[in-house]
């Protein structure tokens, strides 16, 4: 069957010499094979070695007898071992040579006659033909854009890779118009193409797919923060500050400026964070409250004779006797008039010293103290008043029982202040029996409303 796919032609050549007679015949293979001087017989020319990109497309290049095959990468090829020594055989178009039966396997030493070679093939030294290579030789015709492929006894203008024959002029390919090579953006080029990527990747060792690029890890950009995403990153800050308007660096967030709630009295800012502080007589609880410094315990500067009195934001030094003449202390805080002096009969019987402090700007109305009578006699009428220290109208006096007033705060006080109120409770009887007894109530406004 391979016997019929070649023609064959015989040029017989036959040449006298005086010492011996002998018939050479040249043989011209056919196209795909070419002369074997050693095997003295035509074999074949593989195509895939010495054609330059014989398959195109990603498809694998398969020798077979006379030519050659461009098939898929994954096909399977079955050779028939028989077959190829039958193609060989066959291929040329006179195998035989006869020379003297001196030494029938070698040409003459020092022929006498010169062979005659097909066209592309000239005479060697040893007298055998041999391909001419057109394209080393400069004998070609490939223009100056073309690439010149020598063959057996011919030669071939092929384009420079990357560019196709279009007519006689070869012409570039534009690779980004072909099935995507580039995993983002193809940039064709003069005879080639290269790939980029998009921003936030970079080329892989394959120079057609994009990778993530880390920025994170490559060349932090960020101030404080950085976290990677696909193709990008994002900034972000500690605690205590903000990303700025380019969106890379940190500015201080002022915590006192977003809310005047923050703190108690005041607020400091300080970097990436901010710390509340209270007014002299004060100490911070809870990073935010003010609360008061207990003078009286902690730095008691009142005399042996002075009692310490703490209040909102300070204390005071009251003296421990306050009565005076003609009362007379007879216990705590407490001052009577003696009724064995005349002078007494026109004075309230006792007076009670107390001290209260409340804080400035209280809300108001609002019930601050209770005058309660101590003693309790039959067939009495108790009556309570302001005697004094109520000029401005800043208190109200309701009595909740017959023994017993409440202290109204009906106009609101600001500090430091300090207000002396006369509370008197009057007592009568059916026997027209009076008395009187004051409650001096000392009220320290403190400076601040805490």
């Amino acid at each position: 069957m391979l016997t019929a796919m070649f023609l064959a032609a015989l040029i017989l050549i036959t040449v006298h010499s005086q010492e011996t007679e002998e018939t050479i015949t040249y043989t011209q293979c056919t196209d795909g094979y070419e002369w074997d001087p050693v095997r003295q017989r035509c074999k074949d020319i593989d195509e895939c070695e010495i054609v330059p990109d014989a398959c195109k497309g990603g498809m694998k290049c398969v020798n077979h007898y006379g030519g050659y095959l461009c098939l898929p990468r994954t096909a399977q090829i079955i050779v028939n071992e028989r077959e190829e020594a039958a193609a060989e055989s066959t291929s040329g178009r006179n195998n035989v040579i006869r020379r003297t039966p001196a030494d029938p396997h070698r040409a003459p030493p020092n022929p006498t006659h010169q062979i005659q070679c097909a066209a592309g093939y000239e005479q060697s030294d040893h007298n055998v033909c041999q391909d001419i290579d057109e394209c080393a030789t400069g004998t070609h015709n490939c223009r100056a854009d073309q690439v010149c492929v020598n063959l057996r006894g011919s030669f071939s203008c092929q384009c420079p890779p990357g560019y196709q024959k279009r007519g006689d002029q070869c012409v570039d390919i534009d690779e980004c118009t072909l099935p995507p090579y580039c995993h983002h953006r193809c940039v064709n080029t003069p005879g080639s193409y290269y790939c980029q990527c998009n921003a936030g990747f970079q080329l892989a060792s394959n120079n057609h797919t994009c990778v993530d690029i880390n920025e994170c890890d490559a060349n932090n950009p960020c101030a404080q923060q950085c976290y990677n995403i696909l193709g990008s990153f994002i900034c972000q800050c500690n605690p205590g500050f903000e990303l700025s308007s380019d969106r890379i660096n940190c500015e201080d967030t002022d915590e006192c400026r977003t809310s005047s709630y923050i703190c108690q009295y005041q607020c400091v800012n300080e970097p990436g964070k901010f710390s509340c502080v209270c007014p002299e007589g004060y100490q911070v609880v809870g990073g935010r409250t003010c609360q008061d410094i207990n003078e009286c315990e902690t730095t008691n500067e009142c005399r042996e004779d002075e009692i310490c009195w703490n209040y909102h934001g300070g204390f005071r030094c009251y003296p421990k006797n306050p009565c005076q003449e003609p009362y007379v202390l007879t216990s705590e805080n407490r001052c009577v008039c003696p009724v064995s002096n005349a002078i007494c009969r026109e004075l309230p019987y006792s007076v009670v010293y107390k001290y209260m402090s409340i804080r400035s700007d209280r809300t108001v109305p609002s019930d601050i103290f209770q005058i309660q009578a101590t003693t309790i006699y039959p067939n009495t009428i108790n009556t309570f008043r302001i005697k004094s220290g109520n000029e401005n109208g800043e208190f109200y006096l309701r009595q909740t029982s017959a023994v017993s007033a409440m202290l109204v705060l009906v106009k609101s006080l600001s500090g430091p202040r300090e207000h002396i109120v006369d509370l008197e409770m009057l007592t009568v009887n059916s026997l027209n029996y009076r008395t009187s007894s004051v409650l001096r109530l000392t009220i320290i406004v403190g400076p601040y409303a805490f």
